[in-house]
């Protein structure tokens, strides 16, 4: 009986986890077949999944229509990497501080950051501009570089600091006892325990940072060669018509360093997402 429950609750979990995929692919499966479509094929009613004319060539016409479209993505990648090595110089130390030091105010500080965090970017669009433009980093690569940080930080120590709290504090003690510095601890002690947690957080910034530029973009930049791909895919929209299966095919190919990111980092995250998870 107990083996029947057991082999119904595993067929459960995998038809919640196909079904869970299924959700999540989807949309980018349809975003492939567009890309392989000719153009006048999208409009056909009724809808069509699977035609002989299909071909790469939205591969290599995007780089015609939109010229800057290399620069783009480098924009894309070069902004997110930015933003994720910034945030995390801010958030390790932050992080050690909540997980190691008592303070005044902490738990309530730690909560109105998450608070803060919580607000869409189109609230706070106004008074960022209004800070940007009075320090002249309008029209620059820190004008999508600063409000991406400020934006990540508070997830960014909630992360990290809930890793650091499972790392043994006798060990650090140990380094104290030894005439270490609490600097020096967390340099040579703590932070090399904890890179499978460093790796989760600056993964996860990283997505968010390649995920948020569009509101930014948009709203601080006005040079066309700083623009990331969000907003340079506006170029496929010309005014009589939209290259629909060329912005499929580019929006495609700006996915993938997160997904080579992802691919190459796959056993550090796993790690890092189960540490702890058993008690020894």
């Amino acid at each position: 009986m107990m083996d029947k429950y057991t082999k119904l609750q595993m067929v459960g979990i995998y038809a919640a986890i196909t079904v869970f995929l299924i959700f999540i692919l989807l949309p980018f499966f349809e975003m492939f077949m567009a890309s392989l479509r000719p153009l006048e094929h999208l409009f056909r009613s009724p809808y069509q999944f699977w035609s002989d004319d299909f071909s790469f060539q939205a591969y290599s016409d995007m780089w015609e229509t939109v010229p800057l479209l290399g620069r783009y993505i480098f924009n894309s990648v070069f902004i997110a990497t930015a933003v994720t090595l910034i945030t995390m110089v801010f958030v390790v130390p932050a992080a050690y501080a909540y997980a190691r030091l008592d303070f005044p105010f902490k738990n309530g500080s730690l909560a109105i950051f998450l608070g803060v965090n919580m607000f869409t970017g189109a609230v706070l669009l106004i008074p960022l501009y209004r800070v940007l433009r009075s320090m002249g980093l309008l029209n620059t690569y820190w004008a999508m570089i600063v409000p991406g940080v400020a934006f990540l930080i508070p997830t960014g120590i909630w992360l990290l600091r809930s890793y650091l709290e499972k790392i043994p504090r006798e060990l650090e003690e140990a380094a104290f006892v030894d005439g270490a510095s609490r600097m020096y601890t967390l340099r040579r002690v703590v932070l090399p325990l904890a890179t499978p947690g460093l790796i989760v957080v600056g993964t996860a910034v990283f997505i968010g940072a390649y995920a948020q530029q569009f509101l930014f973009a948009i709203t601080f930049n006005q040079q066309r060669e700083l623009q990331p791909l969000p907003a340079g895919l506006f170029e496929f929209i010309g005014y009589q018509d939209v290259t629909w299966n060329q912005m499929m095919a580019a929006a495609l190919t700006g996915i993938l360093p997160v997904m080579l990111i992802f691919l190459f980092l796959q056993k550090y995250l796993v790690a890092g997402l189960t540490a702890g998870a058993v008690k020894e």
